[in-house]
């Protein structure tokens, strides 16, 4: 088995069960700035190839936008893989340290604030849930 083939799909499969979701793709810093230029409330996943991003972060991800409020725009960089990006991403999430997976809540490009790796990998996913809803309660409108 060759490792850099596993890894690929792996990291293929990632993206896909993100962008499902409907999160935008984030690969180059240039994307970065358009995306967190944008007008309103932007939340972007940090995805990862752990365990703790596919068995806690995603599914969160995915189920939590179904709320009655949410944030306009949703992103994703991804860790190890779009390092560019990730590096540029992290440098608005100002007064938190790098984290994957984690998630941001943006309003005008702005952080506002984050949940934490060490936040998910020790929830469950719906406690994850609830933590996005709970801060797209706060700083989103209802869509």
């Amino acid at each position: 088995m060759d490792f850099n083939i596993y890894m690929q799909d792996f990291v293929n499969q990632a993206r896909t069960e993100i962008n499902e979701a409907g999160f935008e793709n984030l690969t180059t810093p240039e994307e970065v700035d358009e995306a967190f230029a944008r007008k309103g409330t932007t939340l972007v996943m940090v995805n990862s190839t752990c365990g703790c991003a596919g068995g806690v972060a995603r599914p969160a991800a995915a189920n939590a936008i179904h709320h009655d409020h949410r944030p306009d725009y949703l992103v994703t960089v991804f860790a190890g893989q779009d390092r560019e990006a990730t590096e540029r991403a992290r440098e608005f999430f100002e007064g938190y340290p790098p984290s994957s997976p984690s998630f941001a809540l943006l309003k005008d490009g702005k952080i506002q604030k984050m949940v934490e790796r060490h936040e998910i990998e020790s929830s469950t996913p719906m406690e994850v849930v609830q933590q996005l809803q709970s801060l797209f309660d706060e700083y989103c409108e209802e869509y």
